[in-house]
Order: C-alpha cells, then sequence, then structure tokens
C-alpha cells in the first residue's frame, strides 16, 4: 500500500515506523528537516521537505498514485485543507485526518465528501483520555483495552506474590472461578513474551494479558493480584484538552481536583465542569498538594503538555501518599526509565493513538486494533467472511485453524438471531398469527450478541468477530492472508 504521511511528530514518526516495516511504501512529508533524516536514516521510507497542504509538495510526495493520506501535523486546518486538496486534484482513496479541536471534531455535518472529504478522524486527546477513564474504572489493570463496543476487554495485570493463581497452572483457572470465562493470551515475563499453554503457570511479577466478558474483568483480577478497592478521589494535573475530556467524563462517579496552572484555563475548566473542583496552581506545588490531601487520594493523574513536569509532579504526589499514579509521557525514552518504580503506570499517547490508525491500515475486514508493547505486539478484532471453501478460517475449529507463530485467539463475538419475547408469546398464543407470520414479516429487534471465550473447539462462522493477540507484529501479514477470502466467495 503507498502511504503518505504528513508530520513528522511523534504521532506521525511512530506510525511511520509502524508501517514501514510492514511492506509499505511510505513518504512522510514536514518543514522539519532534521526529523526528516532522522527518519529516513532509521527506516526504508521516503522523505519529502516542504509544506503539507502545497499541491506541489504533495505531488513530490507521491499523492497521484497513492493509496491513502493520512495527515497528523500539528495543525487541524492543515490537515484538513490537505485531506480537501487530495480529494479533489487526485482523487485519493483514502483520507485520514488528526483533528485537535473539538469544536471541529463535533460539527455536525462537516466531515463528509461534499464538504470536508475526510474518511476519517483521529482525535488523540481523546483517544488518550477514553484510555486513561479505562484504567480509572478497572483498578489494578494496568492496559484496559475494548473490543466489540466495549462486551469484550483486553487487560493486563502485574501478578503479585500470594495471588490464587501465582504458582498454579493456567488449566486449573475454572476452578478458582468457575462461574467466569476467560482466556489468558500472553505473558510477559522479565520482558520475555510466553505463548500460555495449559501447563503454563503463572509466577509473581509477570505481566498477564487476559480477555474476558467486561462484567468479568474484576473477578480475574482478583485471581491474580490484591484487588484495589474502587476509586473514589482523584486528581487530574493539567487542564487542557486531556484533563478537561477525562474531568468531564469522570465528574458523575467520582470526586475529581483538577490542578491548571494558567489562570485563563482555570476560569474555562470552572465555567465548563459542574461537579469538579478546580485549582490554579503548579501540581508541583507542595504546600498545594498537601492542602488537597494528596494523602487521601485513590489516582493522581499527570497529563500536562510536559513530559518533565508530570514526571516531577506524579513522583512527588507518590512520596506525598498518593494511593496510584499515572503519567503521561510522550518520549518512549523516559516511559521504560519510570515505569514500575513510584510512578505506577506511564502512558504513551502515541501508542493510544496509533491503533485506531493502523485499523484502516490493515487489510482485511479489521474493526480494532491495540498497539502493545511499545509496538512490538498487537491485539486484533477482525470480521470471519466467507465459507468452508473460500475462507481459512470459517467453519473450523480453533485448534485446526494454522496460526503462526505467537498468535492466540482469545475471543469470539457472535451475533445472536432470535425473535422479539413479546412475539414470541403472541405467537404462542395464537395460531392464527403463527399460521400468518410467513406472509408478513415482524419487526426484529436489533440481534444481540455473545462473548465465546476461545476453546480448542470452538467452531469460527462467518460474520463471527475474532479477537487475536500476536506477540510478534512481523506475523501480521499471515494474519491478514489467514481472514482474506478466496475469489470464489465473491
Amino acid at each position: 500500500m503507498k502511504i503518505i504521511i504528513l508530520g513528522a511528530g511523534r504521532v506521525g514518526g511512530t506510525l511511520a515506523a509502524h508501517l514501514s516495516s510492514e511492506a509499505n511504501d511510505i513518504t512522510v512529508v514536514d518543514t522539519r528537516e532534521l526529523q526528516l533524516r532522522e527518519l529516513r536514516d532509521r527506516f526504508d521510507l521516503g522523505v519529502v521537505s516542504g509544506h503539507a497542504s502545497n499541491p506541489e509538495i504533495l505531488v513530490k510526495a507521491g499523492i497521484e498514485d497513492a493509496d491513502m493520506l493520512i495527515a497528523v501535523t500539528g495543525n487541524d486546518e492543515i490537515n484538513m485543507v490537505a485531506c480537501q486538496i487530495a480529494h479533489s486534484l487526485f482523487r485519493t482513496p483514502t483520507k485520514i485526518a488528526r483533528i485537535r479541536s473539538q469544536s471541529y471534531a463535533t460539527c455536525e455535518g462537516l466531515f463528509r465528501r461534499d464538504a470536508i472529504p475526510v474518511d476519517l478522524i483521529i482525535s488523540p486527546e481523546k483517544l488518550v483520555s477514553d484510555y486513561l477513564y479505562r484504567l480509572v474504572q478497572q483498578p489494578g489493570a494496568l492496559q484496559v483495552l475494548d473490543f466489540a463496543g466495549g462486551l469484550v476487554q483486553l487487560v493486563a495485570v502485574k501478578a503479585y506474590y500470594g495471588g490464587p493463581l501465582v504458582g498454579q497452572q493456567l488449566r486449573y483457572i475454572r476452578k478458582h472461578i468457575p462461574k467466569v470465562e476467560t482466556r489468558v493470551a500472553a505473558i510477559y515475563r522479565r520482558n520475555r513474551a510466553i505463548v500460555p499453554t495449559g501447563s503454563t503457570a503463572i509466577e509473581a511479577d509477570d505481566e498477564v494479558f487476559f480477555l474476558a466478558a467486561k462484567e468479568d474483568i474484576r473477578a480475574v483480577v482478583k485471581e491474580l493480584r490484591r484487588l484495589d478497592r474502587p476509586y473514589k478521589r482523584i486528581i487530574i494535573a493539567g487542564g487542557g484538552n486531556i484533563g478537561f475530556q477525562l474531568a468531564k467524563s469522570l465528574e458523575k462517579d467520582y470526586s475529581v481536583k483538577v490542578i491548571e496552572l494558567n489562570s485563563e484555563r482555570s476560569d474555562f475548566l470552572s465555567e465548563h465542569l459542574d461537579h469538579v473542583t478546580v485549582l490554579n496552581g503548579s501540581a508541583s506545588d507542595q504546600d498545594l498538594l498537601a492542602e488537597e490531601n494528596i494523602e487521601d487520594t485513590d489516582v493522581f493523574l499527570a497529563v500536562t503538555n510536559s513530559d518533565e513536569a508530570n514526571i516531577m509532579s506524579s513522583l512527588l504526589a507518590k512520596r506525598m501518599g498518593a494511593h496510584k499514579v499515572l503519567t503521561l509521557i510522550s518520549n518512549p525514552a523516559y516511559v521504560d526509565l519510570v515505569q514500575g518504580g513510584e510512578i505506577d503506570i506511564a502512558i504513551s499517547p502515541q501508542q493510544a493513538t496509533i491503533g485506531s490508525l493502523l485499523t484502516h491500515v490493515r487489510r482485511g475486514d479489521i474493526v480494532n486494533v491495540h498497539s502493545l508493547r511499545r509496538g512490538a505486539a498487537e491485539a486484533i478484532e477482525v470480521i470471519a467472511h466467507g465459507d468452508e471453501k473460500t475462507s481459512k478460517v470459517v467453519g473450523r475449529a480453533i485448534e485446526d485453524i494454522d496460526l503462526p507463530e505467537g498468535a492466540t485467539i482469545g475471543a469470539i463475538v457472535r451475533e445472536v438471531q432470535e425473535a422479539p419475547e413479546s412475539l414470541t408469546n403472541e405467537i404462542l398464543r395464537s395460531p392464527e398469527l403463527a399460521m400468518g407470520i410467513r406472509n408478513s414479516a415482524p419487526t426484529r429487534e436489533a440481534p444481540k450478541r455473545e462473548v465465546i471465550i476461545a476453546h480448542d473447539d470452538i467452531v469460527i462462522e462467518s460474520g463471527d468477530h475474532v479477537i487475536l493477540f500476536v506477540i510478534n507484529k512481523k506475523f501480521i501479514s499471515d494474519i491478514e492472508r489467514l481472514f482474506q477470502v478466496g475469489f470464489t466467495f465473491f
């Protein structure tokens, strides 16, 4: 696939690094020649120096026969204009734009073919705030990723010494939680990936990735580690776009305080947040944290635009007694230095964003992609199509599917076709209705969906949403080919 990426910043650079290793033809456009030179020296890709929305620059980058344009510069207007030019002058098939302003993103009717022709809007701030919100909802989790509209979650937790399952083989997990279906998709032990089998024993400090229905997550976490009490008191350091959106989503269910240094922004937050205490000051002010009883805080979230400010305020909050500290860190070199020490979870905004982009780059009917372990692994939700003759997965039991090395099918989400209960009762009471039903089609409710945790004897059906964990992303192309449908299907 020929892809042009506008913007060589952290989002654009991370995306270029992911895609250049997957047999894609990548060209990056930016005005900053130093960033372009670094990308060109590190990866097999082309670079063009110039203004991202200039038609001549886009032609130099190869827009005339490009399959996709991904505009992720730091300027919303440049991204929108570039997509408009790509559509109007070059009929580029797929156009993706990074839009930071919620005024643009939520403007109804703005992004369509007869207006501003953007096929997909990416809002990194919204993605990161949603990611943080899920972590707050699931105490004790290192990562929480949604699939099938939130019906299924992939959760990463660190197994603690003394947890009921620690030291136990995975085959006994049903004895510990007999009413809960779950599947361990991967285990990372001392940063080395382990493909789990029934005889695999969980050890203390293992990072365990498991899949389960959303309502069962807490029960599984309880078996792996000491269960954290539900969070109540939250302090957010930074009232920018991420801090504001996060506070807005949390304010109804939690006691939330936001610390913002800029006085004008503090006024804005006070006006637009109904149940949040807004404090004008520095999150690194020891006296301010003491006054706000930091020792009683369940979660301290540092989400300013400065890595250094986030790290320093988080370290201070933790040492002053904050129960858990979550820190936004853009520089990947910092993440390995701080996570697992006094900072409980370091969140990379690039990794939280990259999955949404990869969903539209992957071949096949891909619904969700989550990039994990700093891009080394991926979790994918793909829809199976075809039949036993045209598909390599449909009509086959999971144990008979030729998965690439290190890939695991964790769960399946399947539509359940059923008549509405009220209609069923009427049919039972009325023979006349039963006789006439074939002549007058009843109004059907939207089909329900069931979560099926993967076992070896489960047979894949056409239309199933299959959720996979891939330890080594070099096998992603094998997964794509596996789910492709033969020509006879068409």
